[in-house]
């Protein structure tokens, strides 16, 4: 893969993987705010019977099967060896023609499939706007849950965190990943006419490690480019923008405690390169409120999020 502003970005503005340690951190210990005493309880693999193979093959490596866990009332997937995306279609009369691939988060270890993926899908296409989960492949964990806890407390821990890491090394990391994007936006775009979606207006939003994984999407550049992009909590670390990136939405609490002190260098990135920024830095809400409904404003990321779509032509058809 060719050299690229994520690269570059990570080389001076903080490592990829220091990015993805504190995403799994937060999704371990801070995820939605919940109750601390919200644990992770096995369930079995919910059906999802529109689910759609990827063709981007097994993760290599990966031993342990598909599991899923409920946890601050609501259901993650880990260990995830083959990638799927699931539609959410808008009705038909109210169907605008944009399209947006939703990235859920999770430290690149599990995914908040319904905070962060189906609940969005389905607010969106309750908008007119056709949606797309996309369950991504993920670095292999225990099969067991207390494995699993166990694994998450020793990822942390002072002395299991690895060095950091060269900035080629580090987006070599991601690759499953960003081939599992590129392949979810030429799957939109080859059923465009089925799914009556304006190829031209196919976005994408992240949460947490699926914002990272949408701001590398956007970088990488090549076959996918998003026509918009939203990034939620995710980290803020400064990047080369690419010539024409999309219009950016940008949301987070300033009580983040994982990306809300490291500055703000991914929003002047956009700003210096005269490309389209929206930034909410919400007082309160912490990390991984995605579609929670918190007495906090960050409560209101989505309507806000739903008017800059609007303000970008996304919400009614192309003329």
């Amino acid at each position: 893969m060719k050299s690229n502003g994520f690269e570059k970005s990570h080389g001076r503005g903080g490592s990829l993987r220091a990015g993805l340690a504190a995403v799994g951190l937060a999704l371990a210990l801070a995820t939605g705010a919940q109750a601390q005493d919200d644990k992770m309880v096995p369930t079995p693999i919910p059906a999802q019977p529109n689910a759609i193979e990827l063709g981007t093959g097994a993760l290599p490596g990966a031993t342990s099967p598909e599991s899923w866990h409920r946890q601050y009332k609501s259901l993650f997937a880990r260990n995830v060896t083959v990638a799927t995306l699931t539609p959410f279609l808008p009705d038909p009369a109210k169907a605008t023609g944009a399209a947006v691939i939703v990235a859920p988060g999770g430290g690149f270890r599990t995914l908040s499939m319904e905070n962060e993926g189906w609940d969005v899908a389905r607010a969106l296409a309750d908008k007119g706007v056709a949606a797309f989960v996309l369950k991504y492949r993920l670095n292999p964990t225990p099969p067991d849950m207390p494995g699993f806890e166990r694994s998450m407390t020793e990822m942390f821990s002072a002395t299991a965190r690895p060095p950091r890491p060269d900035p080629q090394a580090a987006m070599a990391g991601l690759a499953p990943q960003i081939a599992d994007s590129r392949a979810a936006f030429a799957l939109v775009r080859q059923r465009a006419a089925e799914w009556r979606i304006d190829p031209d207006r196919v976005g994408m939003i992240g949460f947490s490690a699926g914002a990272m994984l949408t701001l590398a999407t956007t970088l990488a550049g090549d076959d996918a480019k998003p026509a918009f992009i939203g990034l939620i909590y995710g980290p803020l670390s400064p990047v080369t923008v690419p010539t024409e990136a999309p219009p950016m939405f940008v949301a987070l609490a300033a009580d983040d405690p994982f990306f809300a002190h490291g500055g703000v260098g991914l929003i002047d990135s956009w700003r210096a390169a005269k490309r389209p920024v929206e930034f909410h830095l919400y007082e309160q809400g912490g990390h991984g409120f995605g579609m929670y409904q918190k007495t906090t404003t960050s409560t209101g990321w989505f309507d806000a999020y739903v008017r800059w779509i609007g303000m970008h032509g996304m919400l009614k058809p192309k003329a």
